[in-house]
């Protein structure tokens, strides 16, 4: 299976056989300077209703939405409810972490993700080789809870998401380097995308930072 972020928490999931998953679209503009999503997908995982995480409309070949629990073309997405922010989604509402295997590989995203997993939220999780996570703060965990959730999860592979970037730099979140200070194992790919074999996953844990593609 092979991953390709498009921006922001946006990624695009394509099995080997070709299905593909499109987690929280985004909508283009203000501080977001990512290019339009003009992709198809079978599905869609959209963890809040925000507007740069919910723009389903924009992705063609009519998807299936997900935003909680459910199958869909025989791939169980576990939706764990979390929340947006540290007071129980007081002020930025809630958030759905969505886990589900593709081709073997167990996925994670953990969308906008708002505070520390509490041990029954990890057990929820259960395993998981690649997770996606927020680590540019303000609006979501910064990089020391990242930090924190991470070791938690134990992945096999980490791939950060919604921090500041070239194409998302007036944005009011930090860089991703602050997340990378002090670990090992980090790759920094020129690529958007990376493929992912089970079986073939690394040893020890990888973090893998992908350069958005829109």
């Amino acid at each position: 299976m092979k991953i390709k972020w498009l921006g922001h928490a946006s990624f695009m999931i394509t099995s080997d056989s070709g299905m593909k998953i499109i987690t929280d679209p985004y909508v283009t503009g203000g501080a977001l300077q990512y290019g339009d999503i003009k992709e198809s997908a079978d599905i869609v995982t959209v963890s809040h209703e925000h507007f740069d995480h919910n723009n389903a409309d924009a992705i063609g070949g009519n998807p299936e939405i997900v935003k909680a629990t459910k199958e869909v073309k025989g791939i169980k997405f576990n939706g764990i409810p979390t929340h947006h922010d540290e007071t129980g989604g007081s002020q930025r509402g809630n958030n759905m972490i969505f886990c589900f295997e593709v081709d073997g590989v167990k996925v994670c995203h953990l969308g906008d993700l708002g505070h520390p997993l509490t041990d029954k939220q990890v057990t929820d999780l259960g395993s998981v080789d690649v997770v996606m996570i927020p680590v540019g703060g303000n609006y979501t965990i910064d990089a020391k809870v990242a930090t924190d959730v991470s070791g938690k999860l134990a992945p096999k592979v980490i791939i950060p998401m919604h921090f500041r970037n070239e194409r998302c730099d007036s944005f009011p979140v930090a860089g991703v380097e602050d997340f990378l200070q002090g670990k090992s194992g980090v790759s920094r790919s020129d690529s958007s995308e990376a493929e992912f074999k089970a079986g073939e996953l690394p040893a020890a844990m990888q973090i893998v930072v992908l350069k958005p593609a829109l």
